[in-house]
């Protein structure tokens, strides 16, 4: 399995991916899933995969055999969008070349992709991609994608992320929903490729390698665990006697009983919502 996370900023563009892409019991298999497509000063791309590994592989290749004098390129579009749809266009010839063969194995066709980056004057996009070859484009109402594993990550970026974030900040957003994932989830994992780019640089501005020895990610793991303990005790205990109080859990006015279960498994009449709090000593009626 594997996850990955892009985010498209007013000042630029952030990539990270995992390299996980097996994690049974006795074989745990890796490979990188970031691949940049650059001519500086003209454009830069990023192509980030998920799914069976074979399909994305056969997807890459495609796309890198293609040279600049072909139609199909991605060195010869003119802007991102139809280099998305040439993206798109590459995934569904592995489609019409492999998925018939791998149904009848039992194999399904699994890919996605995010896909993002910058041609010319044009500005950042950033899209993602689906198995059927069509793609949408982020906005600033939700200015990230992710791909693989997405749920552990996702409540970090739709807290933090929006599009006047700084590129630092984004990439240490990411960072933590990767951690998040890599604490929950063992189909992910070490080592990680992180890129940044800049909006207007037309080359790779920042890229790093995070593999078990990156002492800023141990600091980000440390620091992040330790503050959310913090805040976590910090947040008052419910109470549950006080319904006037400001951090009841009991509403005020109302009583209720759970739903119980009489032996043999005859129900009881109706009882109203669960409200469990009561005061101390006395019976709580409906």
């Amino acid at each position: 399995m594997t996850y990955c996370v892009a985010a498209r900023l007013n000042s630029g563009l952030v990539f990270l991916s995992d390299s996980r892409t097996n994690a049974g019991v006795d074989q745990v298999s890796i490979a990188r899933k970031l691949n940049v497509f650059e001519r500086p000063g003209d454009r830069v791309m990023v192509l980030l995969t998920s799914g069976n590994l074979a399909i994305s592989q056969a997807v890459v290749n495609l796309l890198a055999q293609l040279d600049s004098d072909s139609p199909d390129s991605l060195w010869s579009v003119p802007d991102m969008y139809e280099a998305a749809r040439r993206v798109g266009e590459a995934v569904r010839r592995v489609h019409e070349r492999d998925a018939e063969a791998l149904s009848e194995h039992g194999v399904d066709f699994n890919i996605n992709l995010i896909f993002g980056g910058q041609i010319g004057t044009e500005r950042c996009r950033l899209f993602q991609v689906y198995s059927a070859g069509n793609f949408i484009e982020t906005s600033d109402d939700c200015p990230y994608v992710q791909i693989g594993e997405a749920k552990y990550g996702k409540p970090i970026l739709d807290r933090v992320l929006r599009p006047d974030t700084p590129l630092d900040e984004a990439a240490k957003c990411a960072l933590i929903s990767m951690d998040s994932t890599l604490r929950s989830n063992i189909s992910v994992g070490l080592p990680l490729d992180l890129l940044v780019y800049e909006t207007g640089a037309l080359r790779v501005t920042h890229f790093t390698h995070i593999d078990e020895d990156n002492e800023y990610f141990h600091m980000i793991r440390r620091t992040w665990g330790e503050r959310l303990r913090q805040v976590f005790t910090e947040i008052a205990d419910p109470i549950w006697t006080e319904a006037e109080a400001s951090d009841s859990l009991a509403a005020a006015g109302r009583l209720h009983q759970p739903h119980r279960l009489t032996p043999g498994g005859n129900e009881p009449g109706p009882t109203p919502l669960q409200i469990v709090a009561q005061d101390p000593g006395k019976t709580q009626t409906s």
